[in-house]
């Protein structure tokens, strides 16, 4: 009999609350992929999606918007996606209509620093690359590959060896904001020694 009830409860609130209405009730109550199902404004819907951590979503829906809002919330969204280059296009629209925008330009600052670190440019060498100038196989050395052996004490667990990778991935909101944050005070200590 209560579960009827809860069911008619949210039939009968279904009848008087518009979908973005009960999209916000549920957004509320941090049920953010529900909500994202339930909203017609295809903003409120990505920022839903990007809460609950569905970035692939947040962008679909960010996309089919063209104000500043949604152009930086897009942004944030391939910045959280790893595709760097994406993200920079997505914050330079945003400021082409808002260029005082000091969020979206520290955002766009951000992707471009990730972008430069995952491209990674030759560095002293200018745009050479360093590497083999050839291989060589050694023709004297028996086939197979070559023993190695760990001690117990520095042996780890695929379990441990996981956990650490686990710990230094950042797939989470809480995750990038800290990490802008630290990019942030670094650049204004920089700053502030020149």
């Amino acid at each position: 009999m209560r579960g009827f009830c809860f069911v008619l409860a949210i039939s009968w609130l279904g009848l008087w609350l518009t979908p973005d209405q009960q999209g916000q009730r549920l957004m509320s109550r941090g049920q953010f992929a529900e909500a994202a199902k339930r909203f017609d404004d295809p903003l409120r819907q990505g920022v839903a999606w990007y809460r609950a951590g569905e970035f692939e979503k947040a962008t679909q829906a960010f996309s089919r918007v063209s104000s500043p809002e949604s152009k930086f919330n897009l942004g944030n969204a391939w910045l959280m996606l790893g595709k760097y280059d994406q993200a920079i296009a997505s914050y330079d629209e945003a400021l082409e209509t808002r260029p005082a925008w000091k969020a979206a330009q520290e955002n766009r600052d951000l992707a471009a620093a990730r972008a430069k670190l995952i491209h990674g440019t030759g560095g002293d060498l200018g745009d050479q690359r360093e590497g083999a100038d050839k291989v060589v196989f050694d023709q004297d050395k028996p086939p197979g590959g070559q023993e190695t052996e760990v001690a117990g004490a520095q042996a780890m667990s695929d379990a441990a060896i996981q956990s650490i990778w686990l710990r230094q991935v950042q797939t989470n909101p809480a995750d990038f904001l800290k990490a802008k944050f630290a990019y942030q005070q670094a650049d204004g200590e920089a700053g502030d020694e020149k």
